[in-house]
């Protein structure tokens, strides 16, 4: 294909550069936590240290992104969209009763810059745990490093806006943020008129969704490309709810929706192609600080991917959609072995069925979204 005529992206699930990510950057916040366990982030160091040796201190922006960097060289993507599950303040105000607080020094944005990230959805349960300001801090501290946003705001026009990012010489792509409380988000973080707060939707009725409809069809162009970015569901289990299904069939069939990417999970789970449109129904954690943690290790959240979709700009259908395995250790992404890529392989394909799709093994060892026309 004529690489004018299409256009690719990378996508991926939770990123969490807080805690104990953040106290081997150069610039740590203050490591106090108000957690029922653990209360300094230093410790979520030493739990990793003991399952897979000693972790860098101060280390070079680039290192949390380990092999992801080559494979950014290797696809070249157009855009770099990820879910950004912390704040980047300095602010000590932890929001009351919440009994985890992802945080980062703003003067450790640089790792976002050493991926040349895009773009940040915000609409996420964790954007708003050291307060308004540290939501006011962490959107301004991106936007001064020209990293776009989408999903918070201090009103709710400004949280329910899209990013809107120009590729040279293709087209505008057009990047909604959206949570539901379904993911852990309280209601009382919804943005509205006079306060800051996250893009939430109340609920999925007919009015609430008409309404999502209208706003999207006003700001589309002809030949936007528009992606709906979702943080729903619960961390754990392969389940889709059934509104899962519902709303991203209703984006894509009255919004003119291209792409939606969910996210929450702390583990892959199926992909769908709706009418030619991707469905990611969730990415897993591309990055977090839970290494030595015990719980739910069936699930292996460990394991995950970097998405790389493809989108035909002629046909406006899914191109291609390439998954490479990746593995979360040391607080960097690794390269997955051959044995957790079969893992991956296996469990995905499963998943992928119930949508009658499958999942192969190219020869790079990546994973490929085997589908035809999709419904």
């Amino acid at each position: 294909m004529n690489p004018a005529n299409s256009l690719t992206l990378f996508l991926c699930g939770d990123v969490m550069t807080g805690r104990g990510i953040d106290q081997i950057m150069p610039h740590s916040s203050d490591p106090r936590l108000f957690e029922p366990y653990v209360s300094h982030a230093r410790e979520y160091v030493e739990l990793a240290e003991r399952v897979n040796g000693p972790i860098p201190t101060r280390v070079d922006p680039g290192y949390i992104w380990g092999n992801a960097l080559a494979e950014f060289r290797r696809v070249r993507p157009d855009l770099r969209i990820i879910n950004l599950e912390t704040s980047i303040t300095t602010s000590n105000d932890a929001w009351p009763g919440k009994g985890i607080h992802y945080r980062m020094h703003p003067k450790n944005i640089s790792c976002l810059q050493a991926a040349e990230i895009d773009c940040c959805v915000l609409a996420n349960n964790h954007v708003l745990d050291w307060g308004y300001s540290g939501l006011e801090q962490t959107i301004e501290a991106l936007r001064a490093v020209r990293i776009a946003t989408a999903g918070a705001g201090p009103n709710h026009a400004a949280a329910a806006a899209p990013a809107a990012l120009d590729v040279a010489g293709k087209r505008r792509v057009l990047v909604y943020s959206f949570a539901m409380q379904s993911s852990g988000v309280p209601a009382s973080w919804a943005a509205v008129e006079n306060r800051w707060g996250v893009n939430l939707l109340p609920d999925l009725s007919a009015a609430s969704l008409d309404r999502i409809a209208r706003r999207i069809q006003t700001q589309k162009r002809p030949g936007d490309l528009v992606i709906a970015s979702i943080h729903w569901g619960g961390n754990w289990g392969y389940h889709i709810p059934g509104e899962h299904t519902h709303l991203a069939h209703y984006l894509i069939d009255n919004s003119g929706m291209d792409i939606v990417h969910g996210h929450s999970s702390h583990h892959p789970l199926a992909i769908e192609v709706y009418k030619h449109k991707p469905i990611l129904y969730g990415c897993g954690d591309f990055l977090n600080d839970y290494e030595g943690i015990s719980g739910y290790e069936q699930f292996r959240g460990d394991l995950t991917l970097m998405y790389f979709v493809r989108m035909n700009l002629v046909t406006g259908r899914l191109d291609r959609l390439e998954m490479v395995p990746c593995q979360i250790k040391q607080f960097r992404v690794t390269r997955a072995s051959a044995e957790d890529t079969r893992w991956l392989l296996r469990i995905l394909s499963n998943e992928c069925a119930k949508f009658q799709l499958d999942v192969i093994l190219n020869d790079d060892q990546n994973l490929l979204l085997n589908f035809q026309e999709g419904k």
